[in-house]
């Protein structure tokens, strides 16, 4: 008998020995689950993740955005070039700066996206009837109607345009919950700047000048502006009157002599048939002024496209116009 109560109290120790091994076994599981997790690296099922709310800081605020956004609404021209760039096609999109359709290099990409107006006056009835998930907008555009946007969808604000268009693309790719794949477009751009840079090679100590010619007013636009950042990133020089960390100064025929350079490279905004930009434009190279500056004389004063250089204003612009300095490297 006493073997037996033996025998049956071995058994016992040996089942509650394998319990033990399993709890323990199952303890450091949790505890490897706890520490990874507190590593930084996602536990989470695929599920999980997605539903997660992310907080991103922007110039309004602070926009709680849950997973990756599908239906995304984008209020600025340079914030649909983000989108795109980065594999998202908007459900709603101010309309391009010129003409009736979308920008020419995107058109394609922007089939069956609904226009929503100008940039600085959005449809908000046609924004709410898109039920977005995300909008994307600018405080200098849309300041005014961010209270309104945001109970919509959470929105998120980039701080200003024009120069700071690589930061801005950041933040809506933090926003898109596609930060890889903003990380992967700026060193594809960074990329394609070293080769240009490399195609030009001493033609950067060429004085670019660039100049907007407008319906009312002539325009020299400086470091902090779209192009200006591409021409800075490029490491060309620019003439004196341009080598500000500014956005741009109006000129008179009287200071004709401020957009000379040893290139230049102008606009013409053309907002309507009338073509009054174009003939601005027409009028100061017409200028006896104008024929004393070097670009005249040199003849090194060449139109381009306003949308690229200008209006755009983000990644695939970027890119194009990238191309077109290549292009010019042989006329500097």
């Amino acid at each position: 008998m006493i073997r037996q109560k033996g025998s049956r109290l071995s058994v016992t120790l040996v089942i509650c020995t394998i319990f033990a091994l399993l709890v323990s076994g199952c303890g450091s599981k949790a505890a490897t689950s706890e520490t990874t997790a507190s590593q930084g690296t996602s536990t989470e099922t695929p599920a999980a993740t997605a539903d997660a709310v992310r907080e991103v800081k922007h110039a309004m605020g602070t926009a709680k955005i849950k997973g990756t956004p599908e239906r995304v609404v984008v209020l600025t021209n340079e914030s649909t070039e983000v989108a795109l760039e980065l594999g998202v096609k908007p459900v709603g999109a101010v309309k391009s700066g010129v003409g009736d359709t979308w920008f020419p290099h995107i058109k394609a990409e922007m089939d069956g996206v609904t226009e929503l107006g100008e940039e600085t006056e959005p449809n908000m009835e046609l924004i709410v009837s898109l039920k977005p998930d995300l909008i994307i907008g600018n405080k200098v555009r849309h300041e005014k109607i961010y209270s309104q946007l945001d109970k919509i969808a959470p929105t998120v604000m980039s701080e200003d345009l024009a120069g700071q268009w690589k930061v801005n693309l950041a933040l809506y790719a933090d926003a898109l919950n596609k930060k890889a794949e903003g990380d992967q477009a700026i060193a594809n751009y960074d990329k394609h700047v070293a080769e240009v840079k490399d195609k030009a090679g001493s033609k950067l100590s060429t004085k670019v000048s660039v100049v907007r010619f407008t319906p009312k007013a002539v325009r020299i636009y400086q470091k902090d502006t779209f192009s200006g950042v591409i021409l800075k990133d490029l490491g060309f020089a620019r003439p004196a009157s341009q080598d500000k960390d500014n956005f741009m100064e109006v000129v008179t025929k009287e200071q004709m002599s401020l957009i000379d350079g040893d290139i230049m490279f102008y606009f013409n905004a053309d907002y309507d048939e009338s073509k009054a930009g174009t003939k601005m434009q027409e009028e100061w190279m017409n200028d006896p002024l104008y024929k004393t500056l070097e670009v005249a004389k040199n003849n090194k004063a060449f139109k381009v496209d306003e949308i690229i250089w200008n209006l755009s204003g983000s990644i695939k612009s970027a890119n194009l116009l990238l191309d077109e300095l290549a292009g010019y490297a042989d006329k500097m």
